[in-house]
C-alpha cells in the first residue's frame, strides 16, 4: 500500500476486542474520515461478539492483516503486545494506530518507527485526549501569552491502584505496568503539547506495598506480587528552560492535588484532567483577585478515536499527524527515564525530541479534524 493511498473514509481493522474497544467502535462513527469495518482477537468468540454488536466483520488476526481493504490497523491489544502487533501490521503494508504506550522499551518503539519510515507508512499512538476542548483551550491560552512566559509546572496522578475495581488487575503491577506507563502517557503527552519537548529527567521511585489484595470480582481475595514501582516522583527539565514536577502514584488513598497547573511570568493556569477531553480550564492573571473559568475554544464532544481520525486526515492531506508515533516515542523515553534516573541516582538526558503538535483549527465542523 502506498503511504498516501487510502479509501475514503479510511477502512480500519481493529485488533483487540477488550473493554476499551467499545469506545473506539462507538466514537469512530462520529468522524467522517474513518470507518471500522472488521475486528479480530486472539479469542475468536470475543471478536464475534463485538462484530455482531457493532455490525462489522469478525476475522482472525492473520486474515485482518492480509485483507487488502484494511487501510489502518487499530491496535488495542495489551501493552506487552503493542510493538509486536504494530510491526506485523507495518509488514503487511498497513498504517497502524495503537493504544498507549507505544512499546515497553525504547528499542521496540524505535523499531516500529523505523519500519514505518522504511515502508512509507504512518504510526500513531494514544493518548489523543490532548485534542479535546480542555487541553486545546489550555494550549491556546499559553500560546497567546495569557500567563506570560511559562516558568514551571506541576502534574499529579494519585490513587490507590486498580485492584479495587478492575476485574483482572495483576498486569498493572507487572513488567510494563505501574502508574507511569499506565497513566503517565496522558500527563507527559499533555505537558509536551503545552510546553514542548523534555531535555532531561531526574526521579525517585519505590514499591510501597510489595503485595496487594484484590477486592474486586471475580478474583476477590487473590494476592498480587508487585514487580514495578508504584510511586514515582520526577523532575522534568524542558528544552524551553522550564521545569515540571510530576508525581505518578498507586499508593495514595486521598489527596487535594491538582491534575496539571502551569505557572507563568504573568499568571497561572489550571489544566483539566488529561485523561478526559473536557474542562474546566481556570486562569488567574497576576493582577486578578480570583480564578476565572475560561470558555472552551474547541469542542469537548469528542472521545477516544479522534487520534485515528487525525491519522486518516493527515494521510489524506499529506500533513504531519498530531497524534504521532514520534510524540509517543518521546513520551515513552521520558517515562522510562524516571526509573533509570532513580536506579542510577543521576540525571538522564533525553535523546529524542519532537515538535509540539499543531493545534486544532478553530471552527471545526463536527466529525472533522481539518477545515
Amino acid at each position: 500500500m502506498n503511504g498516501n493511498t487510502m479509501s475514503v473514509p479510511a477502512r480500519v481493522g481493529l485488533i483487540g476486542c477488550g473493554n476499551i474497544s467499545d469506545r473506539y467502535f462507538k466514537y469512530c462513527r462520529t468522524f467522517v474520515d474513518v470507518e471500522i469495518f472488521a475486528c479480530a482477537d486472539l479469542l475468536p468468540e470475543r471478536a464475534k461478539t463485538k462484530a455482531a454488536q457493532y455490525g462489522v466483520r469478525a476475522l482472525d488476526v492473520d486474515e485482518l492483516l492480509g485483507d487488502p481493504d484494511v487501510d489502518i490497523v487499530l491496535n488495542l491489544t495489551i501493552p506487552q503486545a503493542h510493538a509486536e502487533v504494530d510491526l506485523a501490521a507495518l509488514q503487511a503494508g498497513k498504517h497502524v494506530y495503537s493504544e498507549k504506550p507505544l512499546a515497553l522499551d525504547l528499542a521496540d518503539g524505535q523499531r516500529v518507527l523505523d519500519l514505518a519510515t522504511e515502508r512509507g507508512l504512518r504510526v500513531g499512538c494514544a493518548p489523543d485526549t490532548f485534542l479535546g476542548g480542555g487541553q486545546q483551550t489550555s494550549r491556546k491560552l499559553i500560546d497567546e501569552g495569557w500567563i506570560g512566559r511559562p516558568v514551571a509546572a506541576v502534574s499529579f496522578l494519585a490513587s490507590h491502584g486498580h485492584e479495587h475495581w478492575h476485574p483482572d488487575p495483576a498486569f498493572y503491577y507487572q513488567a510494563g505496568g505501574g502508574p507511569m506507563l499506565d497513566m503517565g502517557p496522558y500527563y507527559i503527552t499533555a505537558l509536551v503539547n503545552l510546553l514542548g519537548p523534555v531535555a532531561r529527567v531526574s526521579g525517585s521511585t519505590r514499591i510501597s506495598f510489595p503485595r496487594r489484595r484484590i477486592t474486586s470480582e471475580p478474583k476477590y481475595g487473590e494476592l498480587i506480587d508487585v514487580e514495578v514501582s508504584t510511586h514515582q516522583s520526577a523532575l522534568l527539565e524542558f528544552s524551553a528552560g522550564l521545569t515540571a514536577t510530576v508525581v505518578m502514584s498507586f499508593d495514595v488513598w486521598s489527596h487535594n492535588l491538582p491534575r496539571i497547573e502551569v505557572y507563568g511570568s504573568e499568571g497561572s493556569l489550571v489544566v483539566p484532567d488529561p485523561n478526559t477531553f473536557r474542562g474546566p480550564v481556570l486562569l488567574r492573571r497576576a493582577d486578578a483577585e480570583a480564578w476565572s473559568e475560561i470558555p472552551l475554544a474547541h469542542s469537548d464532544q469528542v472521545e477516544r478515536s479522534i487520534g485515528v481520525a487525525d491519522m486518516a486526515s493527515a494521510i489524506r492531506h499529506n500533513r504531519p499527524q498530531r497524534v504521532s508515533g514520534e510524540l509517543a516515542l518521546h513520551a515513552l523515553e521520558v517515562m522510562l527515564a524516571v526509573e533509570e534516573a532513580s536506579a542510577g541516582e543521576r540525571h538522564v538526558d533525553i535523546a529524542s525530541s519532537v515538535a509540539r503538535p499543531e493545534p486544532l483549527p478553530l471552527g471545526l465542523r463536527p466529525g472533522r479534524v481539518d477545515l
